[in-house]
């Protein structure tokens, strides 16, 4: 049987831009269920990607996808995370310590540092992608890529540097 930490990072709170950007690189969200047995959604995270309507990106694998566990109310979050955060973020940090869960996806760097400040592990879209890929998904990192860059989404040049450094072909 697993210890409690290995076992609790089996399970995620998941932020709007890692889904969007999963379900751009990827076609679906399938690749979560590759690394994680439970994918909390909080409702506003939600909110956050049905507000683009149906035909933007995610929307279609977002809404097919019945296995995300999607939380139905909105979260209490204490005013320190709702007024240095966006709703999403601080409502998946809150959802997380809110259950007791040790592991978050959020890409953007505050909402990353928050959560860390409330001892949280953290990874994001391309901590997914790297993972899915060592579990066997069959991936095509820069396809994945191209298909982001081609829907306005950019990686940092640290994160470009550790997908190089790891043996993943980048785009040009």
């Amino acid at each position: 049987m697993p210890d409690a930490p290995l076992a609790a990072h089996r399970m995620l709170v998941i932020n709007t831009t890692p889904i969007i950007a999963l379900a751009v690189a990827t076609g679906s969200l399938d690749i979560l269920r590759i690394c994680y047995d439970r994918v909390i959604v909080p409702h506003e995270v939600q909110q956050e990607i049905l507000a683009g309507g149906s035909q933007a990106p995610a929307v279609a694998a977002f809404t097919t996808d019945n296995w995300l566990e999607r939380l139905t109310r909105p979260q209490n979050v204490p005013p320190f995370l709702k007024n240095s955060l966006d709703s999403g973020e601080a409502a998946v940090i809150h959802t997380a310590l809110d259950l007791g869960l040790g592991l978050v996806c959020i890409d953007e760097k505050m909402g990353r540092r928050v959560a860390r400040l409330h001892g949280l592990a953290v990874t994001g879209s391309v901590g997914i992608l790297v993972k899915a890929k060592q579990h066997g998904f069959p991936l095509n990192t820069k396809e994945a890529l191209n298909r982001l860059h081609r829907h306005g989404i950019w990686l940092g040049r640290d994160v470009e540097s550790f997908l190089s450094s790891a043996g993943h072909e980048l785009p040009l």
